[in-house]
């Protein structure tokens, strides 16, 4: 009851002035941005991520081999152009924000019937943070930087209720420091999550310092914990499993550099690449293929980014939901 009061008097607190001022509507705009489309311009590295990628690619193959599929002609750029807008999918059907509320609820209800059947104090933390892992999986225009709410909540609990500081930077929270499946979902999740916010921070003195910064972050944190928790493959399953997930780690460093060279590759190949002719009606003009090019890939870094890390944090949140549903 308590907890109820709260929340409820944090509401009235909240909206109690826009609802006097008559400003609910536009407040609700502005929180219910159903206008601007489901991805943000820099996909979020969530499940939405996959999809729309997963539609760039069937609709490149499908003309490249000729593959007689209906094309959406408004989605053939709609969602890599950059921009903010409306989301249209070119093959797969579209998704609407009906459906990203539905699958939303869907996946929270399994979660609180977890809770309601185990009622404790570490089921509770597990539920909160996987229903707010859902959101960001499969919420309407996500923001990249709501990954952030994710590892927060990963990081901020204490199932000790100890708040000694190297303990709390040992990452009590959620058993990740009692058993092995969790640190490695926490790692994983944690990884990816952090990598995706590296886009944000993109002029050339940034990078050092973001990378740098990570890495000690890793060294002290990750390293230190999974030696505390280490366990050894039990099945040739879990030992494939254990190999991929550290291949995909290690794919960050391949990605940071392509991410790093690609834009001076592309300018270096643009400025000196020579123009070539083509014949357009009647006459010949000169077209500068390589700049053509680039500039149409010029958000392939980003998309990369997004959907790599994608992978990442999909993963570690079906990791967590299993781990959730089995083991509390």
């Amino acid at each position: 009851m308590k907890l109820a009061n709260a929340v409820i008097i944090v509401f009235v607190l909240s909206l109690g002035p826009f609802a006097i001022m008559g400003q609910l509507p536009q407040l609700l705009s502005r929180l219910f941005p159903f206008t601007r489309g489901l991805n943000h311009a820099y996909w979020a590295p969530n499940a939405w991520a996959l999809i729309t990628a997963l539609d760039r690619v069937l609709l490149k193959v499908s003309q490249r081999l000729g593959w007689d599929l209906a094309i959406n002609a408004a989605g053939v750029s709609s969602t890599s152009r950059g921009l903010v807008g409306d989301t249209i999918f070119a093959i797969i059907p579209t998704v609407k924000p009906l459906h990203t509320f539905v699958i939303t609820v869907a996946f929270q209800l399994v979660f609180l019937a977890k809770l309601w059947i185990v009622p404790t104090y570490r089921s509770f933390v597990c539920a909160l943070t996987l229903c707010g892992y859902t959101s960001f999986m499969f919420g309407w225009h996500v923001h990249e930087k709501a990954v952030m709410l994710v590892l927060a909540r990963l990081l901020g609990f204490n199932a000790s209720g100890d708040c000694d500081l190297l303990k709390h930077a040992q990452l009590h929270s959620l058993l990740a420091a009692d058993n092995h499946a969790h640190f490695r979902t926490f790692t994983i999740a944690s990884v990816a999550g952090i990598f995706s916010l590296f886009p944000l921070l993109f002029t050339p003195a940034e990078t050092l310092v973001k990378i740098l910064y990570s890495v000690i972050w890793g060294v002290v944190v990750l390293q230190s914990l999974g030696r505390r928790v280490y366990e050894y493959p039990s099945s040739k399953l879990m030992v494939l499993v254990d190999f991929a997930e550290k291949a995909y780690i290690s794919g960050f460093i391949v990605l940071q550099t392509f991410v790093t060279l690609y834009p001076m590759l592309t300018t270096k190949s643009a400025m000196v690449a020579p123009e070539q002719e083509v014949t357009v009606g009647s006459g010949d003009v000169k077209v500068d293929v390589m700049a053509d090019v680039a500039s149409q890939m010029e958000f392939l870094p980003l998309m990369l980014t997004s959907v790599y890390c994608a992978l990442g944090l999909v993963w570690a949140f079906l990791r967590l939901g299993y781990l959730y549903i089995r083991t509390y």
